[in-house]
């Protein structure tokens, strides 16, 4: 069994439904005692925000903020790729548990006993 597991949001604030199941499964991955991170990028990195994590809830659903606070004191950690935030001019506001890596941090990640989700 994979002892890590890689979630990789590609979609924003534009797709409530998906970002926020996909920190649903982080969350669910991380009770499962594994180590997880979940990845932002092309347009996920927004959700690196403060104000943007705010303003997103789908019905039926917990907070996007609540879900991501519950993450990072869960353990989990948030990564964001850095061409991503770079193009959309987004590291100076970015959250300060945010690391940004690029691709090889990631791949290492997977490639080292790890199992990817992409949402």
């Amino acid at each position: 069994m994979a002892s890590r597991m890689l979630v990789t949001i590609t979609r924003g604030p534009e797709d409530p439904d998906r970002v926020t199941v996909a920190f649903v499964m982080a969350n669910a991955a991380l009770s499962l005692e594994r180590r997880v991170v979940v990845l932002l990028s092309s347009e996920g990195v927004r959700l690196g925000v403060q104000r943007v994590l705010d303003a997103v809830a789908e019905p039926g659903l917990p907070p996007l903020a609540e879900l991501v606070r519950t993450f990072l004191e869960g353990g989990g950690e948030i990564w964001a790729c850095t061409p991503c935030v770079e193009k959309r001019r987004l590291g100076d506001v970015l959250l300060p548990e945010i690391r940004k890596v690029g691709a090889v941090a990631a791949m290492e990640f997977v490639l080292d006993d790890g199992v990817a989700l992409s949402f």
